[in-house]
C-alpha cells in the first residue's frame, strides 16, 4: 500500500524567503519535530543531485535515511528522494505566492516495506499528524 500524505499551510512571508529557509536541509531539525539531525554527503548549497544523511525519530524509532535532490525550481519546487531503508519515500515541497504570503505544500509519498506495510493506514495518520506540526511550526518561526 502506497503512503501518500500532503498537507499545506500560508505562511505570511514572501515565497523566496520561505523557500530560502524550508528548502535547506541544514534547517530541517528546526522545524521539523522528528528530524534530530542533517549531515550534508555533498556540498551545498541544495542542487539536483545533492545527497544528505537524515536521522529522524519516528513512532519511538531511530531512523536514518539519505536523501537525494531529484528535482530543484528555486523559490518554487524542491523534491528529494530516498530508496533506502525500511520505506522508500519522495518529500516534494512546493511554495506558490498567495495574497499574504506564501501557500507551502508538503508531501510525503512511498511505498513501506516489510511490517510497515501491514501498517501503513496508521503509519499515513502519523505521517498526517507530524507533517501538520512541522508546517505549524515553520510557520511559527517565520512569522515571528
Amino acid at each position: 500500500m502506497t503512503v501518500d500524505v500532503q498537507v499545506e499551510t500560508t505562511i505570511a512571508r514572501p515565497p523566496a524567503e520561505v523557500a530560502a529557509y524550508a528548502g535547506d536541509p541544514t534547517n530541517a531539525p528546526e522545524w521539523y519535530v522528528n528530524i534530530k539531525s542533517v549531515r550534508w554527503e555533498t556540498a551545498p548549497p541544495v542542487a539536483v543531485g545533492s545527497r544528505m544523511d537524515f536521522v529522524a525519530r519516528f513512532v519511538g524509532r531511530r531512523i536514518a535515511y539519505t536523501y537525494e535532490v531529484a528535482e530543484l525550481v528555486p523559490g518554487e519546487r524542491l523534491v528529494m528522494r530516498t530508496a533506502d531503508g525500511p520505506f522508500p519515500m519522495e518529500t516534494t515541497y512546493t511554495w506558490e505566492p498567495v495574497e499574504g504570503g506564501t501557500r507551502m505544500r508538503l508531501r510525503n509519498r512511498g511505498d513501506p516495506s516489510g511490517f510497515g506495510r501491514l501498517t501503513a493506514p496508521l503509519m499515513e495518520r502519523a505521517i498526517r499528524r507530524a507533517m501538520t506540526k512541522d508546517l505549524a511550526r515553520l510557520k511559527a518561526m517565520l512569522e515571528r
